[in-house]
């Protein structure tokens, strides 16, 4: 489009190609609403103003018209299915951008995973930003798949579609001068790039070292004291609404009572259950509890743009991408049409806009384990206390707590009748033989097992059971299967999700991999769970960035001493 035939529609003297008539604009720049025409051309926002005319023209009668919503950190990858599957789900929702952190299919295949998603989302009406895996390892405590360094970083840094380092969790690194950590540091601030943090609890003095060393954004921050002392220091704040994670209901007083350009809407980790109502369901449930929702859309929309640089998004504005949501009211937030590049791609919920067939890149197969038996769950007992993984429902930090074991022929099993249940950590990339054993509290099953490959952050395989019996098979199964979630019961598979792709994503549709899901749920509850999601629960409980204890392929990990712990209390011993 040249800059006359700009100037002449902007200037009412020639037709836009379309125009939105009788708009209540949401105004995130005034922090106001006000009724307007928009004049629409080649994809962008020209005219802001009354009489426009356009080639085609919609009259939306005072509807509400506000900018589309950006994810601002998301791992697709939890999503569970390809990324065509991902944008059918949240385009209806209205969002039209996400920021990816290709983190967890990195741990699996390294940068060929990176390549995997970019090559995924090609042609698709949603545009996906990148930011580069920082920790891959997360930490030297764990087996991943791959070690990408901050050379393997520097081959993709200057990619266009690449906005800079992903979530920095190794804090302590940060705080140490870790050679390799700092390395990746520079990187980005060479390149003028953003660089994302996860910094849980971290405070004063070691708070203000960690932004001075470029890190620009938190998404952990889980009570409004932690998140005011951030925003203080001029950290943005990502405020975070997963399936596992959920920190909104906390951070509202955040959102009513400080200043809030510095606040993102993020979704990081979730299931399929959680995508069809995505940002906009942050949106609503922040206006539900009494946040301006001006304030609220900016959340969603101009403060993750200018977060991350990107100059032409997140406003309803001349020279902004004409990528919006026509709104019936600002309750729902349940979008009557969302428009990308000027054009119409859902209409009442419905995507009308044809998504092109993208053939899957390639993958090879990601589960390789050493042979399993079933006695390589056994755990030798020397005490009947043990240090176990104490889950706390809907946030991924637990809790150190000490529990009762029973003890049978001299090994340490599970005790279902105070929900003190054996968990295992297998590695899956290297065929090392490494297996992780302790104990968990939390799941409540009465019997049987439950097995996943989705174990964050290098994705090996994790294993929660009542006996080593149920706890072999699932294992078994997922090795069969190249990856995915089982539900096991005196032997028998009550139900499982393969997922071929990095032993993270499923080659079927959205539908599929949503019912297998609930399918999955069914079960583990039918023996016995009581966590409304079980499995995104445990993929967090081999997380060893995040306090207080965790298991990894390489035992019990201690975040507060930031270091590998005996599981067995010998001052009760019963052996």
């Amino acid at each position: 489009m040249t800059q006359q035939r700009i100037i002449k529609i902007a200037r009412g003297l020639e037709k836009a190609d379309l125009v939105i008539k009788n708009a209540n604009i949401v105004n995130v720049l005034s922090e106001e609403i006000h009724k307007a025409d928009i004049a629409i051309a080649e994809g962008f926002i020209v005219g802001i103003g009354e009489n426009y005319s356009g080639k085609i023209e919609i009259d939306i009668n005072g509807a509400y018209v506000t900018p589309s919503f950006i994810d601002g950190h998301v791992h697709l990858e939890s999503s569970m299915v390809l990324p065509k599957e991902f944008a059918k789900t949240v385009l209806p929702a209205g969002t039209t951008t996400a920021i990816i952190d290709p983190h967890e299919i990195s741990n699996v295949f390294g940068l060929h995973g990176i390549s995997f998603m970019h090559e995924a989302i090609k042609n698709l009406p949603l545009d996906v930003y990148t930011m580069l895996p920082s920790c891959v390892p997360a930490t030297p405590f764990e087996t991943s798949g791959f070690d990408l360094n901050s050379y393997d970083l520097s081959l993709l840094i200057d990619k266009p579609w690449v906005l800079g380092i992903a979530e920095m969790m190794n804090f302590p690194g940060v705080l140490n001068l870790d050679k390799n950590v700092m390395a990746k540091l520079e990187l980005a601030k060479q390149r003028d790039k953003r660089i994302d943090g996860h910094a849980p609890y971290l405070s004063n003095k070691d708070l203000c070292a960690y932004i001075a060393s470029g890190v620009k954004s938190d998404h952990e921050c889980t009570n409004p004291q932690e998140a005011i002392e951030k925003l203080r220091l001029g950290m943005y704040i990502m405020i975070r609404e997963g399936t596992a994670a959920k920190d909104l209901n906390a951070l509202i007083p955040v959102l009513k009572d400080c200043n809030t350009r510095k606040c993102i809407f993020v979704t990081d980790d979730r299931h399929p259950s959680d995508l069809k109502e995505h940002i906009n369901g942050m949106v609503r449930r922040a206006v539900e509890a009494g946040v301006n929702p001006i304030k609220a859309i900016q959340c969603a929309s101009l403060n993750t743009a200018e977060y991350f640089g990107l100059k032409n998004l997140g406003a309803v504005a001349p020279g902004y991408k004409a990528d919006l949501l026509i709104l019936p009211d600002l309750e729902s937030f349940k979008p009557d049409f969302v428009l990308k590049n000027g054009e119409i791609i859902v209409e009442n919920g419905v995507l009308t806009s044809k998504l092109e067939q993208n053939e899957t890149p390639s993958m090879r197969g990601s589960v390789n384990v050493k042979w399993i038996e079933e006695e390589d769950f056994t755990i030798k007992a020397q005490s009947n206390i043990v240090k176990t993984i104490e889950v706390i429902p809907h946030q991924l930090v637990t809790k150190s707590t000490l529990s009762e074991i029973k003890i049978q022929d001299g090994n340490a099993v599970s005790n279902t009748e105070n929900d003190t249940l054996k968990i295992c950590v297998i590695e899956r990339h290297r065929a090392t033989g490494n297996i992780g054993k302790g104990f968990v509290k939390g799941f409540n099953l009465k019997s049987g097992a439950i097995a996943s490959t989705v174990a964050h952050d290098s994705h090996n395989m994790i294993v929660v059971g009542t006996n080593d019996y149920d706890m072999y098979i699932a294992a078994v199964e997922l090795v069969k299967s190249q990856g995915g979630k089982v539900v096991v019961n005196n032997g028998e598979i009550l139900s499982k999700l393969p997922l071929p792709i990095a032993g993270l994503m499923s080659d079927k549709d959205f539908s599929y991999v949503l019912e297998k899901c609930e399918e999955l749920n069914k079960a583990a509850h039918s023996i016995g769970c009581t966590l409304d999601d079980p499995f995104m629960t445990m993929a967090f409980m081999s997380l060893p960035v995040i306090p207080e204890l965790k298991i990894t392929d390489k035992g019990i990990f201690d975040t507060n001493k930031f270091d590998f712990t005996d599981i067995f209390e010998t001052n009760n011993v019963t052996v």
